[in-house]
């Protein structure tokens, strides 16, 4: 694994756990204790069980979005790195916000929100990675 794969992973990793406790455990938590999002949710405790799996898939999610962001990397800047976001977010945050609308009681309001804060957290993700980019030698060259 190259410099750029490797550091962009853990700033993935990181930038998405950030992003989601402020948007799952801040701006959404209202959200979240109200009818029928509530019921349709595992309970805090039970949730705590099962954080491991997040961290997993942030954990995997990184390193394949550091690795295609690398593998294609054009050395544009940030404008580079906000494509990339614009284009990884949809990929990943329309098919969890509105795929959840369309399976479980989730109100439509709520599910937006998980859109526009994915696209949002993507972006910044991509910019990122740019900013990886021009700042850490490759290994490979």
């Amino acid at each position: 694994m190259n410099k750029r794969v490797f550091t962009g992973t853990l700033v993935l990793f990181f930038g998405m756990a950030i992003f989601s406790f402020i948007t799952h455990g801040v701006l959404l938590s209202a959200e979240y204790q109200a009818e029928p999002m509530r019921s349709s949710m595992r309970s805090s405790d039970d949730m705590m069980n099962f954080m491991w799996i997040y961290y997993a898939v942030y954990l995997i999610q990184s390193y394949v979005l550091s690795f295609i962001f690398f593998k294609g990397y054009e050395r544009k800047g940030m404008i580079e790195g906000v494509r990339f976001g614009v284009l990884s977010g949809l990929l990943m945050t329309s098919g969890m916000a509105f795929a959840n609308y369309a399976m479980y009681p989730t109100p439509l309001s709520v599910s937006l929100k998980w859109f526009f804060f994915g696209m949002t957290e993507f972006v910044v993700l991509g910019c990122l990675l740019a900013l990886v980019g021009a700042k850490v030698r490759s290994s490979k060259r």
